[in-house]
């Protein structure tokens, strides 16, 4: 008998195990809703499991608010409560995991830091276009000026209506930026909203310094976005970024310089 009323209800129990119950806490509360009411002994035997593991089930039903106990032992009995204490567990267990999940954010930044990846520099590669877009929006975690070397011709057909929003996100987030770029019309155009955009523009020759791909250095880390091969790259490494930051030192220098003698030949 025993074997007949578990076949024909075992897909209930799936269900029950599927909403946060274990395999024996399913059966033992459908041998439950069964009989109605019954000892630890009549529960176990209807549920096909050991009486000390009948108590240990049954006291966690009791814990999710699912049964309900009366009367003392040797004649201690169990309910089951209604079908709909279901709603208040399972409302219990969203509050719980999404409190869960609340918590695991707050201490991410606190275990990343002291996670030793010092010498460790991770790579990390993005394709198409999610994954370009994904490299960029990882610079609007930037704690730092952007240190950039750009080309906004290539950035508009590789994400053709990204920026424009991204510019002012990155801007509303109080990252700045500065950035070495050819002189093209996107680019000139560009910094007439330099300043709204908390950025910084030195344009160069273009004829000499077409720039592609894009490189973003910020923090540890050093972004590379290859318009050509349609693939994003983060390189996390203390080291790499805190070299290639120098070398862009000695790149806006002479950057600045040319971006003088431009303005200086197109207003003769």
């Amino acid at each position: 008998m025993i074997r007949t009323i578990k076949s024909e209800h075992i897909k209930l129990e799936q269900s029950l195990i599927e909403i946060g119950l274990s395999n024996k806490e399913a059966g033992v509360y459908i041998a439950l809703l069964l009989l109605g009411h019954g000892t630890v002994s009549q529960i176990s035997r209807s549920a096909n499991i050991n009486r000390t593991t009948g108590y240990d089930i049954l006291d966690s039903l009791l814990a999710k608010g699912l049964i309900s106990i009366s009367g003392k032992e040797p004649k201690q009995e169990y309910t089951a409560e209604s079908p709909e204490s279901l709603d208040k567990f399972i409302s219990g267990e969203i509050r719980r995991k999404h409190e869960i999940l609340e918590k695991t954010k707050e201490i991410i930044p606190e275990l990343k830091s002291i996670h030793n990846i010092k010498d460790r520099p991770r790579v990390f590669f993005y394709e198409g276009r999610e994954g370009l877009e994904k490299v960029y929006e990882d610079t609007l975690t930037s704690t730092e000026t952007i240190r950039a070397y750009a080309n906004l011709e290539y950035m508009n057909i590789g994400l053709p209506g990204y920026f424009p929003e991204y510019f002012k996100r990155r801007a509303s987030r109080g990252i700045s930026i500065r950035a070495i770029g050819p002189e093209t019309e996107d680019n000139v155009e560009l910094t007439k909203r330099d300043i709204e955009e908390k950025r910084i523009t030195a344009l160069v020759p273009k004829n000499i310094f077409d720039i592609s791909p894009e490189i973003n250095i910020y923090d540890n880390k050093v972004m590379i976005a290859s318009w050509k091969e349609k693939l994003g790259i983060i390189i996390e490494s203390e080291e790499i970024a805190d070299s290639m930051k120098k070398i862009y030192e000695l790149a806006w220098a002479e950057a600045k310089r040319l971006d003088k003698e431009l303005k200086s030949s197109s207003s003769q």
